[in-house]
């Protein structure tokens, strides 16, 4: 018996197969704060605007969906991850059959 699991099964455990409940309490509490800044500071120019509306725009641009990611904040994290620790690439070659090797052995390979 084979099972066939489609690609988009994930989506179901999203609201509106795209966001978590963090996207949209993050995206809530943005344009709930552009909304208080526009009532409390009311814009009379474009920069004021900008000012004012900047919360719910940043909000909205980092749980915007993305391709192969969930969204801009999963891809900024991973990026973060990335270059902040340390990375460890063990070499087994193109030909490796499998068996694991010892840190020496592997050193004395990649010193020929």
């Amino acid at each position: 018996m084979n099972y066939l699991i489609p690609a988009n099964s994930k989506k179901s455990m999203l609201i509106f197969g795209l966001f978590t409940w963090f996207d949209l309490i993050l995206f809530v509490s943005g344009v709930g704060m552009s909304l208080l800044l526009l009532v409390i500071i009311s814009p009379s120019s474009f920069w004021g605007a900008m000012i004012d509306l900047a919360p719910g725009l940043i909000c909205g641009f980092l749980v915007m969906p993305i391709p192969n990611y969930h969204n801009l904040r999963t891809v900024l994290i991973d990026v973060y991850w990335f270059y902040t620790n340390r990375q460890r690439f063990i070499w087994k070659g193109w030909c490796a059959s499998g068996q694991e090797y010892s840190e020496e052995e592997t050193e004395q390979k990649q010193v020929l």
